[in-house]
């Protein structure tokens, strides 16, 4: 038995294929471990580079591993030997590991070998030749490996890049050997001239020869410098290390991985519609060399990738009915988002399953449509200043470029930005004005499950949506729209632990257990539809989670954390919806729940413009409102002396791009010794979960009522 298992482990170290096995899983099965591998690999990726130790590559490529050992035959059998094969590449480099990087080498020869037919062999043996090249400087091998490739597929669209690889090789061959003549020519040079100093020492005296000395190695130095700035040129190109995408029918997010801070320019092209983004001063990692990646199901077409010029990479998005894209990058790590929008038969903007006039209202106030120069040029523009308009009641954004749509007003729905201290409306106290309610049409939804008691049965009818706690009706209350699905975000996850308790309880392990609590009681009381961010402790990047809601079409976005002070006796509940704000207690929070993408970013208008023209701003008060609200008096019946902190706006990351009214809710101060003996409770933690549950509740009867038929229908389907 242990000579058996031992040769299994032995087969697993030497990547052969679990032919000697006996275990053959189906394909199904091969589907849902690549799966589970392919949110590995992104966690890994989601983390800065100096912090992913040897392990953790290691439990990805065992993923990736157990899949072509235990279904040889899957759909998924060759992408994972793919899979392991690129990340034996990131590996190599991360540690600086030639032993890692020829067994990646080996990895591509494997899948040659053993899946001769999958679409992936052109491109595992051209990127053997790229990691020669780049990564091993072996140029022999790399030249013959190209030239085999030109040989075995003289027609691939691999092949200009393999013949232009060795046109590079062997003028760097030529070069090299022009630098060696130029070596021996300069130390026969310099033995001519030591000869020459000591025949002259007993005339000239030994000054003159120390003076010669000295001019001899200024010569030489000038000319060794003269080679310094390609070197260092070459050395401050970034690579771009792989590319990411969420698709749905008319939304679409990419994330572009980096190595460090990069500049992009950006253009939209239409017949066929796709967009292009150039980044400076970088260069094609070996594994992405010729790869395109096929849209899923949005209007995503394909995704290509390429070095347009030296030092220049070039992504393109072919899409289908292109209307709007917006662009940012976050750092550590490094990546360069980006959300593309399509549009519906009427040419109108589709965002998170709306119609959305695409505007900007001008000085006089007249609505004209968003200059696409403006979308072009962004990429180039100064950051933007998001200021309070002394003239009017909304939001203007202010440039020191003249660029078109830039210097604008924002639509009139975004209004004055107002703190939540300045603002009564979002306060605790706050009543929603009373109405008469309309008769019913008599059509109800007949709901399975039971339902709260303060969510009465009738309120899931339809009716007419309630105005704002401001008296004020917007479009999502006007259109009737209801609730479908929520996401719940867990804070956190992983390696980034969030805040640790002062006896070591972590913010990542509590609100993943509130969001399960919250979570079970929106699907069995209010017959909401949830989807979570994260299951489990695991890591993910702060645009995936959004990306994740996007995805799934969800209504609502809920993201949970633990707040932390310097001050252990601070207390109290918050919560924050996405926009601008001067205080610089939110901006403080902001840059700790951003710890992850810290809170510099380099296309800062892009971001401006993202905030500024999101009509669900208005929608993300009013629910920031009743969250807490319920969070702060829920909590205060067991803990009188806890604060409420109120409703406050701040530009977190995680709210960014999100389609649907978004709150980031800080539950409780885990820095606070008491609080935190109370939040390791199961107790106290429930009573988080039911306080946050009543004011989801309290929003939704707000609204027209939840749809609930499509979760019934999906029921009666299982």
């Amino acid at each position: 038995m242990r000579r058996a298992l031992l040769a299994l482990a032995i087969l697993a170290a030497l990547n052969v294929p679990s032919a000697y096995a006996r275990a053959r899983h189906s394909d199904a099965w091969a589907r849902e471990h690549f799966a589970t591998a392919e949110r590995m690999r992104e966690a890994l990726n989601g983390r800065p580079s100096t912090e992913r130790t040897r392990r953790d590559y290691q439990r990805v490529l065992n993923a990736y591993r157990t899949i072509y050992m235990g279904a040889p035959a899957s759909s998924k059998a060759d992408p994972s030997v793919v899979a392991v094969a690129e990340t034996l590449v990131e590996m190599g480099r991360r540690f600086e590991d030639d032993k890692i990087l020829h067994a990646a080498i080996e990895q591509y020869k494997f899948l040659r070998r053993e899946y001769p037919g999958s679409k992936y062999r052109f491109d595992g043996l051209f990127t053997i030749g790229e990691i020669y090249k780049d990564d091993l400087n072996d140029p022999e091998e790399a030249r013959s490996t190209f030239q085999e490739f030109l040989r075995c597929y003289p027609h691939n669209r691999l092949a200009d890049g393999a013949r232009q690889a060795i046109l590079d090789l062997n003028q760097a061959a030529d070069a090299e050997k022009l630098a060696k003549s130029r070596k021996l020519v300069e130390k026969s040079r310099d033995r001519k001239e030591a000869k020459n100093v000591a025949a002259s020492k007993s005339a000239r005296g030994s000054e003159e020869a120390h003076a010669s000395g000295l001019s001899t190695s200024k010569d030489l130095s000038s000319d060794s410098a003269k080679g310094e700035p390609s070197e260092r040129h070459a050395e401050k190109l970034a690579r771009v290390t792989g590319i990411r995408h969420w698709s749905t029918p008319d939304y679409t997010r990419v994330a572009i991985d980096v190595e460090s801070e990069v500049k992009f320019v950006s253009r939209r092209i239409d017949s066929p519609a796709r967009i292009f983004f150039d980044l400076r001063d970088t260069k094609l990692a070996s594994t992405l060399v010729g790869k395109s990646f096929d849209g899923e199901d949005g209007f995503l077409k394909k995704i290509r990738v390429a070095e347009s010029a030296p030092g220049r990479t070039r992504v393109v998005l072919e899409v289908d009915n292109l209307s709007d894209y917006d662009a940012f990058l976050l750092p550590n790590p490094y990546r360069l988002i980006i959300d593309i929008h399509g549009k519906d038969k009427d040419g109108r903007v589709r965002k998170g399953g709306e119609t959305n006039e695409t505007s900007t209202v001008d000085a006089e106030g007249t609505a004209t449509a968003l200059s696409s120069d403006a979308d072009q040029n962004l990429a180039d523009a100064k950051p933007a200043v998001l200021t309070k308009s002394d003239a009017a009641d909304d939001v203007t954004i202010k440039s020191a470029s003249g660029i078109p749509g830039v210097g604008q007003k924002a639509p009139a729905v975004v209004k004055k930005v107002v703190d939540a201290d300045d603002d009564p409306s979002v306060t605790s106290s706050r009543s929603t004005p009373k109405r008469t309610r309309q008769p019913s049409t008599g059509r109800t939804v007949a709901v399975k499950k039971p339902v709260d008691k303060d969510f009465e049965t009738s309120d899931l009818g339809i009716r007419e949506a309630r105005p704002t706690a401001r008296g004020d009706r917007s479009l999502i209350r006007a259109l009737g729209l209801k609730i479908g699905k929520i996401v719940i975000d867990a804070g956190h996850g992983g390696h980034d632990t969030g805040t640790i308790g002062p006896n070591g309880l972590e913010e990542k392990d509590l609100v993943l257990e509130v969001g399960r609590r919250l979570g079970k009681m929106l699907e069995t009381r209010l017959g909401a539809e949830v989807v979570y961010t994260r299951k489990d402790d695991t890591f993910i990047p702060l645009e995936t989670r959004t990306a994740i809601a996007n995805k799934a079409r969800a209504d609502l976005f809920v993201s949970i954390h633990a707040n932390s002070s310097h001050d252990p006796d601070a207390r109290g509940v918050e919560t924050y919806y996405l926009n601008f704000t001067s205080s610089p207690e939110a901006l403080e929070v902001a840059a700790r729940e951003n710890a992850v993408s810290e809170k510099s970013i380099y296309e800062l208008q892009d971001l401006v413009k993202k905030i500024a023209l999101k009509e669900k701003i208005e929608e993300s008060r009013e629910f920031a409102g009743d969250v807490q609200q319920s969070l702060h008096s829920g909590l205060a019946v067991k803990s009188p002396g806890i604060r409420d902190r109120g409703v406050k706006k701040a530009p977190f990351i995680v709210l960014i791009g999100a389609n649907m009214p978004s709150i980031l809710a800080e539950i409780s101060f885990v820095s606070n010794p008491s609080d935190e003996r109370r939040l390791a409770t199961g107790e106290y933690r429930q009573r988080i979960a039911e306080s946050l549950y009543r004011g989801i509740a309290k929003y939704v009867n707000g609204l027209s009522g939840v749809k609930v038929a499509s979760k019934m229908d999906k029921a009666a389907g299982q």
